[in-house]
């Protein structure tokens, strides 16, 4: 470690656990508001920020649903989709796969394809705006009834031209991936990529279970794997990625302090482990921010950083598209970090 490399860490790289919601920075909640006649009960963006405080999961996603409520048309979620993408782009992300929590916005009246037209009118030329090339995921509410899943998924029908793959976020504690297993037939019977949160805040256990019931091809967070010495053999074996988020750990209370953060030892372990920022506007940090914390909370070599960089395009969902995926991984090797 020489010094301080860049700014923001435009490293390239893909960004595979992001929660688009969770881009709603408090400069644009407000005119979003206003815009839609909400009032929001925060004097000013800077009491919303110091709201931005959370002990735990479910107070961070009580303030986080809460927010969603400015989300109302077409032109909000494309706004919102389009800040992030430049905000992303400044960090090195080439290529984003995005969830989005349809149920969430069904409850307040806005339909799935408000969301997801609006959504698109964003992504569909990010490539052209931003050089970012995204996928869309539909996430499912643990903690809402399975019958609500299955239900959210035949609503998602008409778009599927849109959405690649289905996850599992929200509350996990009490809600294991079992419950889920017939909407997950369902998607994989569709096509649909998996993918699920599991071992943020619930046990081992339910790795396993996002594995062997569910399907997925991918865990999301997968922290807790580390408490599993064959669970972390079994994913070493079968290179099951995981998509880590650093700052969301610590400001969730997973990890008490980055310094602790067990992914140095995942990786030396042998774990397929990307770097992401999850909920970026509530967590401190997008996902160049997450590298440059790691880094400096963690001692990560610029190497190391080259493999989670590399790492999440070979984590990514771009089967479809080798040669996409080759010339990022090339722009990987070739990044030379600032002096």
């Amino acid at each position: 470690m020489n010094g301080p490399y860049d700014a923001v860490m435009p490293l390239p790289k893909a960004e595979l656990h992001l929660h688009i919601e969770g881009t709603l920075e408090p400069e644009l909640a407000f005119p979003l508001a206003a815009r839609n006649g909400v009032e929001l009960p925060y004097a000013d963006t800077e009491e919303l920020r110091k709201a931005y405080q959370f002990s735990d999961l479910q107070s961070f996603l009580d303030l986080y649903y809460e927010l969603m409520a400015v989300l109302r048309t077409e032109q909000d979620f494309a706004d919102l989709a389009d800040a992030y993408l430049a905000r992303a782009a400044e960090q090195g992300v080439r290529h984003a796969e995005i969830f989005f929590d349809p149920q969430a916005h069904a409850a307040r009246g806005v339909e799935m394809g408000t969301v997801v037209e609006g959504l698109w009118r964003a992504l569909g030329r990010s490539e052209a705006v931003h050089g970012v090339s995204t996928q869309l995921i539909m996430c499912f509410l643990r903690d809402e009834s399975a019958e609500s899943a299955m239900e959210t998924l035949e609503a998602a029908r008409p778009y599927l031209d849109r959405i690649v793959g289905v996850g599992l976020d929200s509350a996990e504690v009490g809600h294991p991936p079992v419950k889920f297993r017939e909407v997950y037939e369902a998607a994989a019977a569709l096509g649909l990529r998996r993918v699920a949160h599991a071992g943020e805040e619930g046990p081992p256990s339910y790795i396993a279970e996002a594995l062997d019931v569910l399907g997925v091809e991918r865990v999301d967070h997968g922290l807790r794997c580390v408490e599993d010495p064959a669970l972390v053999e079994r994913l070493v074996r079968e290179r099951v990625p995981l998509t880590v988020c650093p700052l969301s750990n610590v400001r969730l209370r997973t990890v008490d302090v980055l310094a602790d953060h067990p992914l140095p030892a995942m990786l030396d372990a042998g774990l397929l482990c990307t770097v992401n920022s999850d909920d970026p506007a509530y967590f401190g940090g997008y996902v160049g921010d997450n590298f440059l914390a790691v880094r400096d909370a963690l001692g990560l070599s610029r190497e190391r950083l080259r493999e989670l960089a590399r790492n999440s395009f070979v984590a990514s969902f771009l089967d479809d598209d080798e040669e996409r995926r080759a010339r990022y991984l090339a722009e990987v090797e070739a990044y030379e970090f600032a002096p």
